[in-house]
């Protein structure tokens, strides 16, 4: 079994990836830190994920023939039709093939309404 790599930040996670993956990793980020100004960034999982009031919000990585966005199994039933295009993998796994545009605009609603999911739960 191959060990993980372990990385300490966001910045040197993407720097892992070639400059085209880096750039589409970068905007990933920015309309997360966007959608969620208060989500708290880290490395988990071996990609990046954000964590809203101490529970899990999204996350994204790298891959070799895409980017994966993880926005946990609530979202994506609830974009169910907005996603049914683009390949998924598991409960909550929507992969953006390198050859495909991310549709960023998509990204942010379901950051949003995670947002939301994750602060009603807090009360």
């Amino acid at each position: 079994m191959a060990m993980m790599k372990v990385f300490k930040t966001v910045a040197a996670y993407e720097k892992s990836f070639p400059k085209a993956v880096q750039a589409r990793l970068k905007a990933l980020r920015e309309v997360i830190r966007k959608a969620a100004p208060d989500a708290v960034e880290s490395i988990s999982y071996g990609m990046v994920g954000y964590k809203l009031v101490g529970r899990p919000l999204v996350y994204y990585g790298g891959f070799k023939n895409h980017v994966g966005f993880f926005a946990m199994p609530s979202a994506r039933a609830a974009f169910k039709k907005e996603l049914a295009k683009y390949k998924n993998g598991g409960k909550s796994a929507i992969q953006f093939q390198h050859d495909e545009a991310i549709p960023l605009g998509l990204v942010a609603r379901m950051v949003k309404y995670r947002v939301k999911e994750n602060k009603a739960r807090k009360k």
